[in-house]
């Protein structure tokens, strides 16, 4: 079944970005004073940790609908 041949692709692929990368950074801006024509925004950083074991889990399970999926054709 390609289907799962390529859900399991994009599941490995995640996972193995996510034990590359580590963590994923975002910058939110928010208005703070909007008065007339003048307006000033905040821009305040974020930063979400991705836990090792997930990357793991997405890379296993990937690699087993790419393996399950080959099987089956």
């Amino acid at each position: 079944m390609r289907g799962m041949v390529l859900i399991g692709a994009v599941l490995a692929i995640l996972g193995v970005a996510a034990l590359v990368s580590g963590q994923v950074r975002y910058t939110d801006t928010e208005p703070v004073v909007k008065a007339g024509p003048v307006q000033i925004d905040k821009k305040e950083s974020h930063t979400i940790s991705i836990p090792t074991i997930g990357g793991v889990i997405l890379l296993v399970a990937g690699l087993g609908f790419v393996f399950a999926g080959m099987r089956r054709s």
